[in-house]
């Protein structure tokens, strides 16, 4: 490797993209080419990167199966960033497994730790926890131990192990100074927020006020019968039973646990969950079945008594009742979740980390553009859907995703 290629690679090593330029912007071989990919990359120009790194894997030769593995590591990793979701796996796996059996130690880690960001994104946390205890996280330079550590708080953040999150922000800030490279201290600390920055609202007796992280953590490891409307579930003292599939048994617990210590009247319950105006006796006998249906979902965690103008909800452990509710609600909230990352997403890709169907994810993207909450970029299959974060709307209790106790 001549002099310009290594002062170059030592350039990008230190996260100074520009100095790598100047030293290979003006070649076409086959390591040039791989570095300035990288490099434009590293200054935001993703579509200029992808192409370099392509055109990088055709120049190295049949006996360069390193070099053109670490070419498509980078190409996954920008697939990642630029949420490409429908990026071939199995091309990074093979990648992965060439440069282990070259020796490559430190970029097959690296290799894991992208495939495993793309699980956690995508919520599918019970394999990426997984994988992450089967990566050896060792042989890696500061800087991508900082990004194994941002990983790690990642999934403990949306386990919400408040606790075990914010150890490895710490770890992830040394790794990041130890590194000397500021734009990637600037996005450990921005990550770190979300252990400071409100989560969500706490509904009880008529009043609300906002709960981080940590509190939420507290809350549903309480004796509070909590009606968690992020995930549409019911919590006692570490117990929970799910409504995700039941809408309207989930809005007669949410409507009922808001009005605790009171009861709610008929009248009201059947608007709230059958948004009817006018209650008639069809809707009231609807409604005795649905109660019916909820005192046995909720049988171990609560009770639902008859008053004299309607239904009672009380816990069968004394203590509170309160509801976790959103920030920000409305009836596209997952998909807001997911752009309010500030990255451009398809909408594939958006398809596939909420498991819907392209249709569902794109008739929600037209009624929050129409809503002026997203704007588009592009046309046809390059059209990408962005979203200006919200002050102080974390997007971790909406993301998919197993339960905390799961």
């Amino acid at each position: 490797m001549d002099s310009l290629i290594t002062a170059a690679a030592l350039a990008l090593a230190s996260g100074d993209a520009l100095g790598a330029l100047k030293r290979v912007a003006l070649r076409d071989d086959a390591p040039a080419l791989a570095l300035r990919g990288i490099a434009m990359a590293q200054l935001g120009d993703l579509v200029r990167a992808k192409a370099l790194l392509k055109n990088a894997a055709r120049a190295f030769g049949p006996r360069e199966a390193v070099a053109r593995a670490r070419c498509v590591v980078a190409e996954a990793e920008i697939a990642l960033v630029s949420r490409d979701l429908t990026w071939p796996v199995k091309a990074l796996d093979a990648a992965r497994k060439v440069l282990e059996a070259h020796g490559d130690r430190v970029n097959a880690a690296h290799a894991g730790n992208v495939a495993i960001r793309r699980l956690v994104l995508i919520g599918r946390l019970d394999e990426a926890e997984r994988a992450l205890a089967a990566l050896d996280p060792t042989p890696l330079p500061p800087a991508l131990r900082a990004a194994h550590e941002l990983l790690v708080s990642g999934i403990a953040v949306r386990r919400l192990r408040t606790e075990a999150a914010r150890s490895a922000f710490d770890r992830a800030r040394l790794a990041a100074r130890t590194a000397d490279i500021p734009a990637l201290t600037r996005e450990v600390e921005a990550a770190a927020l979300v252990l400071a920055t409100p989560a969500a609202r706490l509904v009880s007796r008529g009043q609300e006020r906002p709960l981080r992280l940590a509190e939420v953590e507290a809350l549903l490891s309480s004796r509070t019968l909590v009606v968690d409307a992020c995930r549409h579930v019911v919590w006692s003292a570490g117990n929970a039973v799910s409504l995700a599939t039941r809408p309207v048994l989930f809005a007669l617990a949410r409507t009922l646990a808001e009005a605790w210590p009171a009861d709610v009247a008929r009248g009201t319950l059947i608007a709230c969950a059958f948004r009817g105006k006018h209650a008639d006796e069809s809707h009231r006998a609807r409604l005795r079945v649905e109660i019916g249906r909820l005192r046995a979902a909720l049988a171990g965690l609560a009770e639902v008594s008859a008053t004299k103008r309607g239904f009672a909800l009380s816990p069968r452990v004394a203590g509170d009742i309160a509801v976790l509710a959103p920030l920000v609600e409305g009836q596209h909230g997952a998909v807001l979740a997911f752009l309010a990352d500030g990255e451009a997403w398809s909408s594939s890709a958006l398809a596939i980390a909420l498991a819907a169907s392209p249709r569902t994810v794109q008739r929600a993207l037209d009624a929050l553009a129409g809503e002026g909450k997203v704007q588009s970029l592009g046309r046809g299959r390059a059209r990408r859907w962005m979203s200006p974060p919200l002050p102080g709307f974390p997007t971790i209790l909406l993301l998919p995703g197993p339960l905390p106790s799961d």
